[in-house]
C-alpha cells in the first residue's frame, strides 16, 4: 500500500498558523477588547523561482521630451533595485519600437531573444509631464494691525506627474507575466526644483509599490477582538 509523501509547511505557513492560534486563544480567554497587528504572507503574481535572470530594456517614451536622459535613469534605477532585491542575473538591452501595440504582440517580443531560456524582460511605457502652478496667496493680517488690506502675492509650485505602465515579459515565448499602471504625481514648493530630481523621487513611490506586490512582501493588518 502506498502512502502520499508530507509536505513539508513553509516558515510563512508556520507563521501564519501560529498566529491564527494565537487569535483562537485569546478569543477563548476572558479578557478586554484587543487590537492585534500581524504580518499575513502575500501571493506573487510571477514564479520568480523559475527564472534566473531580468533584462531591463529601454521603455517606450510618449509626451515632450526632458531635459536629462529619461530612458538611461529609468533603466539605471530599475536595473540596481532589481540587482538588490533579487538574486537573479540583471542586464540591460535596447530594443526599439514605435506603436503601443506590440506589447500586445507575442511573436514580436519572442523574436527578440528567443534562446534566452529562464528570462524576464522588465520594460514598458512611461509618460512624464512637469507645469508651474500659480496662485495668489493673501497674506493674513495681525489683530490691532493697520487696517488698510495688505497686498497680495503670486505663489509658484511645482507640479511632476509620472505615468507608468510597467510589463514583465517572459522571454521565450513573449507571454506577458504582468503589467501594472502606476499613476503618481507630486508637488514641490521650490520654484526651482529640477524635474531629473523629481522624475527620481517619484520613481521611489514606485519602486515600494511594485516590489512589495512583485517579492511578495508580507502585509500588516489588524485584528481585532472583542469580548
Amino acid at each position: 500500500m502506498k502512502t502520499k509523501p508530507i509536505r513539508k509547511k513553509t516558515k510563512k505557513g508556520n507563521r501564519l498558523f501560529l498566529l491564527l492560534w494565537l487569535i483562537f486563544l485569546l478569543s477563548c480567554s476572558s479578557g478586554e477588547h484587543l487590537n492585534l497587528k500581524i504580518e499575513l504572507p502575500r501571493k506573487t503574481p510571477i514564479p520568480l523561482d523559475d527564472f534566473d535572470e531580468f533584462i531591463v530594456t529601454n521603455f517606450m517614451i510618449k509626451g515632450k521630451s526632458q531635459d536629462f536622459d529619461i530612458n538611461k535613469e529609468l533603466t539605471d534605477f530599475f536595473s540596481a533595485e532589481l540587482d538588490q532585491g533579487l538574486e537573479k542575473k540583471i542586464s540591460s538591452e535596447e530594443i526599439s519600437f514605435e506603436k503601443e501595440e506590440v506589447f500586445q504582440n507575442q511573436e514580436f517580443w519572442q523574436t527578440l531573444f528567443p534562446d534566452r531560456r529562464g528570462t524576464l524582460l522588465f520594460t514598458g511605457i512611461l509618460e512624464y509631464t512637469q507645469e508651474t502652478r500659480k496662485a495668489i496667496k493673501t497674506l493674513q493680517k495681525r489683530q490691532f494691525e493697520t487696517p488698510f488690506p495688505e497686498e497680495s502675492r503670486i505663489d509658484s509650485r511645482k507640479f511632476y506627474s509620472l505615468d507608468l505602465q510597467i510589463h514583465i515579459i517572459e522571454a521565450q515565448t513573449g507571454r506577458s507575466l504582468y503589467k501594472r499602471t502606476f499613476k503618481e504625481s507630486k508637488t514641490y514648493n521650490n520654484p526651482n526644483q529640477t524635474s531629473h530630481f523629481a522624475f527620481i523621487d517619484i520613481l521611489q513611490s514606485v519602486r515600494d509599490k511594485l516590489f512589495r506586490q512583485l517579492l511578495g512582501e508580507e502585509q500588516v493588518q489588524q485584528r481585532y477582538l472583542i469580548k
